[in-house]
């Protein structure tokens, strides 16, 4: 009997320690899944399996006090595993439609950070290098969680945080770019469709003269 209602505290108060992860954690973890994603039911079905994962791995979780960057890490392999196998590749800014919770203060400041040439380029760089960028400069993790996230040293995390930094200078050097190839087609289509608009009316202009 003893032992039951042993068991059974220990059951509610694991029940109780991810709700309160869940309470103060969900939505930032599911933020970090749909800028990997970009798909709103895809990331809530991660963020879901992440902390139905962590419900079950709670004996892993050493030091409570760690639970962030601990969540952090089940959710990145969730999603890297998970877009491997599915191949999702998308990933474009955040439009503020998603079947689960209402856009909150962060998703919005994420939104301002993270949108146009800036989310194009970082569509652009692998997603191990995305993933970093998303956690350090977006989730704000340390350094420390961030390699705890990573599954690496302190200086692997390190390294790839600055290749991946470098691999978004390089590719935002590459959207600038193109997108005043962009600009300077447009202003060629439209001075073009100028100069055909103008045309019938200089002919126009030019018999009337000889009449």
């Amino acid at each position: 009997m003893g032992c039951g209602v042993t068991a059974a505290s220990e059951g509610a108060r694991d029940r109780t320690f991810i709700e309160e992860l869940f309470a103060l954690h969900h939505a930032e973890i599911y933020a970090y899944i749909f800028r990997m994603v970009r798909d709103a039911d895809v990331a809530a079905d991660f963020a879901q399996d992440t902390f139905i994962k962590a419900y079950k791995a709670q004996d892993s979780l050493e030091d409570r006090a760690k639970a962030r960057a601990w969540l952090y890490q089940i959710a990145h392999r969730v999603v890297l595993d998970e877009m491997r196998r599915r191949r999702i590749v998308r990933f474009i800014p955040w439009t503020g439609e998603s079947h689960g919770a209402a856009p909150s203060a962060e998703h919005l400041a994420m939104e301002m950070r993270l949108s146009g040439p800036l989310a194009r380029a970082l569509a652009r760089i692998p997603e191990r290098q995305r993933a970093a960028l998303l956690l350090a400069e977006v989730n704000d993790l340390t350094g420390l969680e961030l390699a705890s996230t990573l599954g690496v040293s302190h200086v692997a995390a390190r390294a790839l945080l600055t290749r991946a930094r470098e691999s978004l200078r390089q590719a935002l050097a590459d959207e600038k770019r193109q997108e005043k190839e962009r600009e300077a087609a447009l202003d060629a289509a439209y001075t073009e469709k100028a100069r055909l608009a103008e045309a019938p009316r200089h002919t126009d202009d030019t018999t009337g003269a000889r009449r």
